[in-house]
């Protein structure tokens, strides 16, 4: 029995691993919309077994980021602007509601994090680190995540983020407005860090009218 824990602790992991890996390569674009992809060939090139890599594939069909075709293979999901919009209607009511709850609930600790959260990320946007914020983006999210602590918005807010990453992603370069919305996501940080709910909500409010903006700019071109 204990054996049998060890190994499906250790399968997890790699799961999760190749998870963060895969997710990255396709909100980064590594792995373009519409691409097809080999479970065989991203173990080989992860280096992980085909068993963490199908759990990984799975979870991210349930994200939304890959369509698993039976008898077909596997496809990366491409982009839909349309869809970008009705995601942000579910994304709003939770992220808001999530930031006020992560700014009543978060421990002592969890406060100095976003503070220093905060601070990366106003440094980010100043430096244009286009990277750095990218990994601080993930990071607030699954900060605010566990700061509410409800794991029902857990589960769903983690089903829109990383569409949402890939769509910012795919015309942040085009758009070169890195400072700004660095500067927004830095404002729900520190609003939380100061443990004020309605701030974190009217912080997160904004950045949500932001992110609305910039998709129906995208949508009007």
């Amino acid at each position: 029995m204990a054996d049998n824990a060890v190994t499906d602790a250790a399968r997890l992991s790699k799961t999760e691993i190749a998870y963060r890996r895969l997710e990255e390569k396709i909100v980064t674009m590594a792995l373009a919309p519409g691409a097809l992809l080999s479970e065989a060939e991203l173990a080989l090139e992860l280096g992980l077994g085909r068993t963490p890599v199908r759990e990984a594939l799975q979870r991210l069909a349930g994200e939304h980021l890959v369509e698993i075709m039976p008898r077909r293979g596997i496809r990366v999901a491409e982009i839909d602007i349309g869809k970008q919009l009705r995601l942000l209607e579910v994304r709003r009511l939770l992220e808001v509601n999530v930031a006020g709850m992560a700014a009543r609930r978060a421990s002592r600790e969890q406060l100095t994090q976003f503070a220093a959260l905060a601070d990366a990320l106003d440094l980010a946007g100043d430096e244009r680190d286009y990277l750095a914020f990218l990994h601080l983006d993930h990071e607030l999210d699954e900060s605010l995540i566990a700061a509410a602590d409800n794991e029902f918005a857990a589960t769903m807010l983690r089903q829109l983020h990383g569409l949402s990453r890939r769509f910012w992603h795919y015309y942040y370069r085009r758009e070169q407005d890195l400072p700004r919305v660095a500067a927004l996501h830095a404002a729900i940080a520190r609003a939380v860090a100061a443990a004020d709910g309605a701030a974190a909500s009217a912080a997160s409010e904004a950045h949500m009218d932001y992110i609305h903006d910039f998709t129906r700019a995208v949508l009007e071109r």
